[in-house]
Formats: C-alpha cells, structure tokens, sequence
C-alpha cells in the first residue's frame, strides 16, 4: 500500500497543505485562510476547519493509500514542544487587550492535530527549517551532510545541517542568521533591533536600499517612476535585468551584505554548500554573482574556493508543502 504523509504550510494570510509522497509527488493539495481566524480564541476554531480542510482533501483520492504522517512549517515553530510560540501575525490578543500574557499565546498544534488524526504522527518546525528539510529529502541536497539553507522572502530565515542533522538548539529556535548584526547602529528590523542582517538582505531590504539610493544618487532610473505602496523586489529584478544602474547597484549592495555574512558563518560550520531559496533567489545571477564574490573576499583562507553556493532545487510552487511533508519522510528514514 502506497504511503503518503500531509504536508503543511501555515502563513498569515493562508495555511496551505498536501498530500506528498516520499519522492516529492503531490497528489491533492488545497488551502484555507489563516487571516479569517486573526485572534488567540480563533485558535479551536481554526483547528477544526484545517482538520475538516484535511479530512475532505484525503477523501478526494481515488486509492488506497496509509497516512504515516504530518508536517508542519510555521513561524515561531519549536520542534522540540510541537508548539507555535508568541507568533507575531497569528492568533494575536484583540487591539482591547493591552496587558496580555505573552507566555499564554502558546499554541500545540502538532499535539492538536495528531489527535483529530488518530493520534498519527505529527511534527512542526518553522518555515524556513522545513524548506532545509525539503532540500535535503527532495531536492539538491541530497546526500550532503553538512549545508546551510538562506530563504529570502519578506525577511530572511535560515537553517543549518551539520553531520546530516538538522541544528534546532536546547530550545529549538537555533539558526536566525537574518537576526545577525551586521551594522552596528543600522536600519531597524522588525524584530526590534538595528542593523540585522535582515533589514538589508530581504524583498523588504532591498526595496529599502533602492529608496536609500535614489535618494543618494542622482543617476536616471526607471525606479523613480513608482509609488512606494507600488514598489516591490520583482521591479528592482526587471530593472536590473534591463540594466538600470540603480537596480543594479541594489543586487551588488545586497550581495555584498549577504556575502559577507555568509563568509563569517562558514567559520563556523564548514558546509559543504550554501542554498538560496526563495523570491529572491529568483533573480539569479544579479543576486548569486555579487553574493558569491563577496562571500569569497571576505572568507577566511583555510574555507576559500571550498563551498558552493548554489540554487534550491525545490523551487517551485509546492515548495513550502513539500518542505513540511519531508519532516515526516525524514524521521521515518532515521
């Protein structure tokens, strides 16, 4: 009998899920609104419509197949605890609350759906490790035992593999390389800090520094034209693509900040190659040229001309849902 693990994928506008097998195929998929239920006693209720949402896309295949499990990536994900911590847009107090508990906004959703599920096994980690996850089972890293994984999105996540295990910490948060400093006193990030990796080398980042020099530079550019409501990371990649001298000096900025951050983390764990992933990434050689040069100028001489950096090779639309569900396939394998 075919085996078949549920992938999902939780957002805050949207929460969508799959049914996967373990080579990456996707036989049902389908989504719900994560917005509709903006607020922490939302929370059942969205349990309930997701396991509903779940039920109805297994009935729609047509054979037989066993359940072995559930993947969930999700912001503020502890894989240790199954739980989703203090998320920043999911299930908030209402604008009334003023004095709510932080330490309550505690939610266990892997414990919360295995039992809707017969008590099938369920785990969750966050986006980003799960998009690692579905590197290493699905995509180009297989058989690398020793990586990183960059998601540049709205901001920046990462997760690291060393010794093919994935590195969660004691308290299951390891790997925000997007909340490394890398200006002292620089832009705020929305975590609260300045200067975060983040700020710079993200959609947002880089829409920030094209305004940033637009507004140092003179130089004609077809950026000017846009609105900053209007604005965002894809123009700047059609434009450079075009050979804008803005657009263009945006993805050598970029590269340069995120390079020289990724040299300083190969002292520490030596991978064997570096992942891009994301909308981002997508930009190609304006972003993995400037990156690459940079992370090698500044690379300490015993690493030197020894790590790849290289395209995720799950970068397609089922990326996120294929991410989770290898959360399954890969306890099963270990």
């Amino acid at each position: 009998m075919k085996k078949l693990a549920i992938g999902i994928d939780i957002g805050g506008i949207n929460t969508a899920f799959g049914l996967v097998d373990e080579r990456g195929d996707v036989y049902a998929e389908s989504v719900i609104s994560t917005r509709k239920y903006p607020y922490k006693e939302d929370y059942p209720t969205y349990i309930e419509d997701l396991s509903r949402a779940l039920r109805t896309m297994l009935h729609s295949v047509d054979f037989e197949y066993e359940l072995v499990g559930i993947g969930i990536g999700a912001p503020n994900a502890n894989y240790h605890r199954g739980t989703i911590e203090t998320p920043a847009n999911l299930w908030k107090f209402r604008p009334e609350v003023t004095d709510g508990d932080e330490t309550t906004r505690i939610y266990p959703l892997a414990d919360d759906l295995s039992k809707a599920f017969g008590g099938v096994k369920t785990l969750i980690t966050n986006d980003a490790n799960a998009a690692t996850i579905g590197e290493m089972v699905y995509g180009n890293a297989k058989g690398m035992r020793d990586f990183v994984m960059i998601t540049l999105g709205t901001g920046l996540g990462s997760g690291f593999v060393a010794n093919g295990e994935m590195i969660y910490g004691h308290d299951g948060f390891a790997g925000e390389f997007g909340h490394v400093i890398v200006e002292r006193g620089g832009r705020e990030c929305g975590c609260g800090r300045r200067g975060c990796l983040e700020a710079y080398v993200s959609a947002t980042g880089i829409k920030r520094t094209a305004f940033d020099l637009m507004a140092k530079m003179n130089t004609p550019s077809k950026l000017r034209e846009i609105p900053f409501q209007d604005f965002d990371s894809a123009m700047i990649s059609a434009a450079a693509a075009e050979g804008d001298p803005i657009a263009l000096e945006c993805f050598r900025y970029t590269g340069e900040m995120l390079g020289r951050a990724l040299a300083d983390v190969v002292t520490v764990t030596s991978p064997e190659a570096i992942f891009l992933f994301g909308g981002l990434a997508k930009a190609g050689k304006l972003i993995f040229e400037p990156t690459k040069w940079y992370m090698e100028e500044n690379m300490l001489f015993a690493f030197k001309n020894k790590v790849k950096l290289l395209p995720s090779g799950i970068q397609s639309k089922n990326a996120a849902i294929l991410g989770a569900s290898a959360l399954i396939w890969q306890s099963l394998q270990a």
